[in-house]
């Protein structure tokens, strides 16, 4: 049986010497709802029941831990996601007007040109590639 997310995160916070809270529980709770990098106010609006500062301090713990991912759109405005860890792996496309970032599963022939790549930057420079990313920047439906 896989582990569950909540027993995962709680593992990674014990490793850091920190806590498992309510707080930091529903956080990755929201996370996961929203399926998506996300800002403080969204997750003030989406019911985060801990003040501004409190979610500062709290993702920032989770991110120490390697369970969240903080992330910096076109509007320099913190998006947060849980790790590729706890999630899927996944690329992201990004509005270069409104900075929204959304998640995007790419099918596998483009992941294999994604690690016909990496082997060729290996090649070229003599990188070790540990992953990839790809961020396709353009218009999200609502600004354009």
């Amino acid at each position: 049986m896989a582990p569950d997310l909540h027993d995962i995160v709680d593992e990674q916070l014990r490793r850091t010497r920190q806590r498992y809270t309510r707080g930091r529980r529903q956080l990755v709770d929201l996370l996961v709802e929203t399926g998506r990098p996300v800002t403080i106010a969204e997750l003030l609006e989406l019911g985060a029941s801990q003040s501004q500062s409190s979610l500062y301090r709290n993702l920032a713990i989770l991110e120490q831990c390697g369970a969240v991912e903080r992330l910096t759109s076109t509007d320099d405005v913190a998006r947060y996601e849980l790790t590729e860890e706890l999630s899927e792996h996944h690329h992201h496309v990004v509005c270069s007007v409104c900075g929204r970032i959304d998640d995007v599963v790419l099918p596998p022939a483009i992941e294999r040109a994604l690690g016909a790549a990496a082997a060729e930057a290996h090649d070229q420079r003599g990188y070790e590639v540990d992953s990839h990313r790809l961020e396709l920047v353009g218009t999200c439906g609502s600004c354009g």
